[in-house]
């Protein structure tokens, strides 16, 4: 009843596109999706995480066109040139090879200090406008979002009657997260005159092509 709603669609997204193939793992210390990717190379910045090699996503220690896929899951809004980032991503990548990547829209702060961005939809193809896009989709639906919301505050938060205020917020939340079907149309702009699909999202997922 209280698993996550970001945790849930990201294990649903990423098992559709488990691969095994050699797949770079960036910023992945620590994670637990080593089971859709069971070849992977995992790279983190910190070497606390444990990863198979510590380097920074800004300058990859591959050469250019060494992998097939590269897999990169909560990591954009934490490294401070998310550009450069995505530079090096498609330097190490084979023509034709691919990236799935993941990353925050509405979310709270978290793994502070080092959380600088946020992306809308149209960030997400700005940056990858050199690449073909496969599939980009929001990660929840607008009511799901506030969902999402409620819960990180039940699990960043402290408050007065604790246990039982936030048993309260999560009830709420698992409520809230079954609301999207009263959702008949949104729209980009308060005069409703440019229709949307989820004006609220907890993130993207994109899986793009190297050129």
């Amino acid at each position: 009843m209280f698993r996550k709603i970001t945790r849930e669609q990201l294990e649903k997204f990423l098992s559709r596109h488990a691969s095994d193939k050699r797949v770079l793992d960036i910023g992945s210390g620590g994670s637990s999706y080593g089971r859709f990717f069971p070849n992977r190379l995992s790279v983190d910045i910190d070497p606390e995480r444990k990863p198979d090699m510590v380097a920074d996503a800004h300058n990859l220690p591959f050469k250019d066109g060494e992998f097939e896929l590269v897999l990169c899951t909560e990591v954009l809004e934490h490294v401070l040139d998310p550009k450069k980032v995505i530079s090096e991503i498609s330097r190490v990548l084979k023509p034709g090879g691919r990236v799935i990547l993941t990353t925050r829209f509405m979310y709270p702060l978290h793994d502070t200090p080092h959380d600088y961005w946020r992306f809308t939809i149209y960030g997400m193809r700005e940056l990858f406008k050199e690449w073909n896009i496969i599939e980009l989709i929001p990660e929840t639906q607008t009511f799901s979002t506030i969902a999402a919301l409620l819960q990180r505050i039940s699990f960043q938060t402290t408050l007065k009657a604790n246990k039982i205020l936030k048993f309260f917020i999560l009830c709420k939340a698992f409520m809230i997260n079954k609301m999207n079907f009263l959702i008949t149309k949104e729209f980009g702009n308060i005069q409703k005159s440019k229709e949307e699909k989820n004006i609220m999202s907890t993130g993207y997922y994109i899986v793009a092509e190297k050129k």
